[in-house]
């Protein structure tokens, strides 16, 4: 991975606790597409960028055996301190260098991670443990928006969208092509037999205090607090602070948000 922000065990931690897990609608896409191209039997899936294990985990149900792969020794020690599956395991690991045999997985998936990779060289990796006909499928979504309030004095869906402003100096090249749905990932999938899923919408509800969480286990906001101590966590508590009178509240007040995942498909030729 060309990127490496998420190895600091403070950060992994926070990753885990505030971090969403992946919804069934994403996972049985995936599914959907991969029974379509491939058929069964699903031995093996590969989640690249696993972080605390997320979405690896949601994986266990379809698969014989799912391995979580990422660059931080940090995030997979937070991975392996939550209960999960006994058929999914953890190891370090590099996307552009898969230590599996040669055509061997039915399944290379990455949630909200494929903006850190070297494209060109995960593309060869890919083709190079996955199965015939094995599937490739890269997700992510766009931030979450506040649904649902009206006649308070100041837009909380406005706040909201503040507080993602202020990350923005601090993206990287890479992430943001998060914002144009991985047009550039998508267009650098060597497999000819490729597709792009738009639109998935999920809504969740969580406590006002989350998003500010949220946020603070951004990568770029790790490159905003270190350019910028001072301003970095002041600046969010401010903005969650007029929130909360916003929707005169507190920080443990229940809200709804609403997420819009995009996901890349591809199956490798026979």
């Amino acid at each position: 991975m060309a990127w490496r922000l998420f190895e600091e065990k403070d950060l992994a931690a926070m990753y885990r606790k505030y971090r969403l897990s992946s919804y069934d609608q994403v996972h049985n896409l995936i599914f959907n597409y991969l029974e379509k191209k491939k058929g069964k039997p699903f031995t093996l899936a590969v989640d690249i960028g696993c972080g605390s294990g997320q979405s690896t985990r949601g994986l266990a149900s379809y698969f014989d055996k799912v391995v979580g792969i990422d660059v931080s020794e940090a995030q997979i020690e937070e991975a392996k301190k939550v209960d999960g599956p006994d058929n999914v395991s953890y190891r370090l690991g590099l996307a552009e260098e898969l230590e599996f045999e040669d055509g061997s997985v039915d399944l290379v998936t990455s949630g909200t991670a494929a903006h850190w990779f070297d494209m060109e060289k995960f593309m060869k990796e890919a083709e190079r443990v996955l199965k015939p006909k094995g599937c490739v499928a890269l997700y992510c979504y766009a931030n979450p928006t506040l649904l649902g309030y009206d006649n308070c004095p100041e837009d909380p869906a406005q706040i909201v969208e503040e507080m993602f402003a202020l990350l923005e100096p601090y993206e990287t090249k890479g992430y943001k092509t998060v914002w144009t749905d991985y047009q550039e990932q998508f267009d650098a999938i060597t497999f000819p037999d490729k597709e792009r899923a738009e639109d998935i919408y999920i809504k969740f509800k969580k406590p006002v205090s989350w998003i500010k969480g949220y946020l603070k286990s951004f990568g770029i906001y790790q490159i905003y607090l270190k350019k910028d101590p001072e301003n970095a966590d002041a600046s969010l508590d401010q903005i969650e602070q007029r929130l909360i009178n916003a929707l005169g509240g507190s920080s443990e007040t229940i809200v709804e948000f609403s997420l819009k995942y995009y996901c890349l498909l591809a199956s490798k030729p026979e």
